[in-house]
């Protein structure tokens, strides 16, 4: 079982360092359990953070009821943000590090306090929060035409690829994260709208459950750590030459352009 599972994250190293896409996985997992898939992941993890990557937060996916549906799951899952997956607000980005990527708007937060022990409240999660910002999450799959179930998305460190962050950083007073609207624009014309309502009932919530799941796997949100917190609206394909702006009620914009190609 063991030997499987490295054969599995091997090749998508590859695949990841060689731009490459591969067939999709879940049938080789011989249990075809979440547990294999995350384990998976979590090989690639460890081996990327011995090799000098750093972890810098975590991402959320999965977060839309339908979307949920549509792979036949009733969670979300999560993955592993790298300092290098990050990139700067307004920033254009070479479509070349990617294969197929895929651009969302999310609500980012930064953890101000260790959040290590459960059970675990609302109150705790927005407590520990310092600040809330818009974001551009850039999903990408090493899958083959993004053939995925969830067993291949959750091995594939939940399909990432890129973030932006954008630089107005609100604490969450006064905000109301389930009614905030999201326009994403490429070119200035709307390509996805959506809402904080959209990303189970409210950002905070995918927040709450990835902070109980991390403790539930051992790995606790730690004060510095970054969430994105999923999906306002549908994922937009990206395509060299675009160019997107973000809005979200009461967390400012965000900007990105894509240049180049492979």
């Amino acid at each position: 079982m063991a030997s499987v599972l490295e054969k599995i994250a091997a090749d998508l190293r590859r695949c990841h360092e060689a731009r490459e896409t591969r067939p999709p996985l879940r049938d080789e997992l011989p249990d075809q359990r979440l547990e294999s898939a995350y384990a998976v992941q979590e090989i690639n993890t460890r081996h990327w953070l011995d090799a000098g990557r750093r972890l810098v937060g975590r991402k959320i996916g999965l977060t839309s009821k339908a979307v949920q549906e549509q792979l036949g799951v009733d969670q979300p899952d999560y993955g592993m943000l790298f300092h290098d997956m990050a990139c700067v607000d307004g920033e254009a980005i070479d479509t070349g590090r990617l294969l197929q990527p895929k651009i969302e708007g999310e609500v980012a937060f930064m953890i101000g306090d260790d959040l290590d022990a459960g059970p675990l409240t609302s109150a705790d999660v927005i407590n520990a929060i310092d600040w809330a910002t818009a974001a551009f999450e850039i999903v990408d799959s090493r899958i083959a035409d993004w053939k995925i179930g969830i067993l291949d998305t959750i091995a594939d460190n939940a399909s990432s690829g890129l973030f932006v962050l954008g630089t107005e950083l609100h604490p969450l007073d006064g905000l109301d994260l389930r009614l905030c609207g999201a326009v994403l624009e490429r070119f200035g014309e709307p390509v996805s709208v959506g809402a904080g309502a959209a990303c189970l009932g409210n950002p905070l919530n995918a927040v709450l459950w990835l902070a109980r799941k991390m403790i539930e796997v051992g790995q606790p949100l730690r004060r510095g750590d970054l969430v994105l917190s999923g999906a306002l609206g549908p994922m937009v394909a990206v395509r060299p030459g675009d160019a997107f702006e973000l809005r979200i009620n009461g967390l400012g914009s965000v900007r990105t352009s894509f240049t180049g190609g492979n």
